[in-house]
């Protein structure tokens, strides 16, 4: 039963369809947010550090992480899960794919499950 409520958060979360939500408003916390990616919370503070990712802070300096962020983070999580690729590896990874779909040419045959059409490179 847990895994499927988390797999309904992932999913509502990491789904770009909802056209009255906006993707850049920051609404999880740090715990939501390490809960709906299932890994450990210094792990995105770690992410944080290295400026892979920008979570917006509250005026009590309080991590807020966007649907953009999430989607983001679940990019960098298949990389470096499923492909094997270092941190550096997915910067550059996720730099080219977006480059590659701007210049509309389609990407490897391994990342094509990879979108980056709404994530900030």
């Amino acid at each position: 039963m847990k895994v499927r409520q988390r797999d309904t958060a992932a999913q509502s979360a990491a789904a770009p369809d909802d056209a009255g939500i906006d993707l850049d408003k920051p609404i999880f916390t740090l715990s939501v947010a390490s809960e709906i990616l299932e890994t450990h919370p210094r792990t995105l503070m770690m992410y944080e550090h290295l400026d892979m990712i920008r979570p917006k802070r509250t005026v009590t300096n309080r991590r807020r992480y966007s649907r953009r962020d999430v989607m983001k983070l679940q990019a960098i999580q298949t990389l470096t899960r499923k492909h094997g690729v270092n941190l550096a590896g997915v910067r550059y990874i996720l730099a080219l794919l977006k480059r590659l779909q701007n210049a509309g040419v389609e990407p490897p045959e391994g990342l094509r499950n990879l979108d980056v059409t709404l994530l900030d490179v």
